[in-house]
């Protein structure tokens, strides 16, 4: 765990939860509750995979996940309205979402959501990095991209969906994409640059070719933009008994807001994460046979990239809702994004820096 985590207290997730169930007030905050929620076991154990917030798992039933403090710029408390709204579009393919809870003030920073636990799950970091390496070691082929491909297709199309939380979730947008993602380059090349290593002197070489590419999504002067997902990679994806679901609307980490408004995006952000992110199970991947396999793998990156997109399109074409997303800001966007998890890796997690910088060499090199 990083330092940015919220310190929670022994028994606090389980106190929370009886509250809800109950109905009780909570000192100090405020619950703002979605669906019942039955009583049940209390015991707690908290989720340990890397993550910006901090999740404790309550009674093997319900995930509390209390956010960390909000910085400037972030959209504060996105998640519960989304999550509102998915349910009011018939969108299923989410952790059913109880309750969320707010600090009692004026601030009212969101302090936690509050979802059903889906046992035996695990996240794309796990299943997808299982079935890739089960691939190599002579296993069934790792044919899972066409899967999250169609699930994100429904997603964005239940998010494009009006109802009483967002009545109007279709917006065009006449924003510089370029001009963000070079500020993004910029930032990335400032913080890689300070390790002064030969992975930093590969990378300052290569700015002017990022930015040209960054520098493509000019051609795109307007775009139909939704409140996404915003953090849309496999991680955040589980694999349950009940098939895929995807969990974690809080947003990106690295990516602001713009303005006092929801977070707004095409959703060609979204497809740009999740895309790249199959490339980064591929460099785990490759990390963890000591690339005995870097062939295979490159192979195997590039097939599920495009199997993931056409089965997207796809899903959006049979739902009338093609001119979400326009292909023009796929790859400026997909440049960007690895630049945005170089620079997580700098502000959280620094062994995380070799999947991005493996992904660029290989389109860069």
């Amino acid at each position: 765990m990083d330092s940015t985590h919220t310190r929670v207290p022994s028994g606090a997730s389980a106190a929370l939860v009886e509250a809800i169930v109950t109905g009780g007030a909570v000192a100090g905050l405020r619950v703002r509750r979605f669906v019942p929620l039955a009583r049940g076991p209390l015991g707690e154990r908290p989720i340990t995979v890397d993550q910006t917030n901090t999740s404790v798992v309550v009674g093997e039933r319900v995930v509390v996940k209390w956010m960390r403090p909000a910085t400037g710029g972030e959209a504060p408390g996105r998640a519960p309205d989304l999550l509102a709204h998915l349910a009011a579009a018939g969108f299923i393919r989410t952790p059913t979402p109880y309750a969320a809870v707010y600090r009692d003030g004026p601030e009212a920073d969101l302090v936690a959501v509050v979802t059903g636990f889906q046992p035996a799950a695990a996240d794309g970091w796990d299943w997808c990095v299982d079935a890739l390496l089960d691939q190599l070691d002579g296993g069934p082929p790792a044919d899972l991209a066409a899967d999250l491909g169609v699930l994100a297709g429904e997603l964005h199309c239940a998010l494009a969906t009006p109802s009483e939380i967002i009545p109007a979730p279709v917006e065009v947008s006449h924003r510089d994409w370029a001009a963000d993602g070079l500020a993004v380059l910029d930032q990335a090349h400032r913080l890689v640059a300070a390790a002064d290593d030969e992975e930093a002197h590969w990378f300052t070489a290569r700015v002017p070719r990022l930015a040209a590419d960054i520098e493509r999504s000019r051609a795109v002067d307007r775009a139909y933009v939704i409140q996404p997902h915003g953090d849309l990679h496999v991680g955040q994806v589980l694999r349950w008994r009940g098939g895929l679901a995807v969990t974690d609307f809080d947003g990106n980490p690295t990516l602001a807001a713009y303005g006092a408004g929801p977070l707004t995006e095409p959703v060609a952000r979204d497809v740009a994460q999740l895309r790249t992110s199959l490339l980064h199970v591929g460099q785990i991947a490759d990390r963890r046979t000591e690339g005995r396999h870097r062939s295979a793998l490159s192979d195997w990156c590039q097939r599920a990239v495009d199997e993931l997109l056409a089965a997207y399109l796809r899903t959006l074409g049979e739902r009338g809702m093609a001119h979400l997303f326009d292909e023009r800001l796929l790859r400026p966007f997909e440049v960007e994004q690895e630049c945005r998890e170089l620079c997580y890796a700098a502000r959280f997690l620094p062994r995380w820096r070799y999947a991005p910088m493996g992904v660029l060499r290989h389109w860069y090199d």
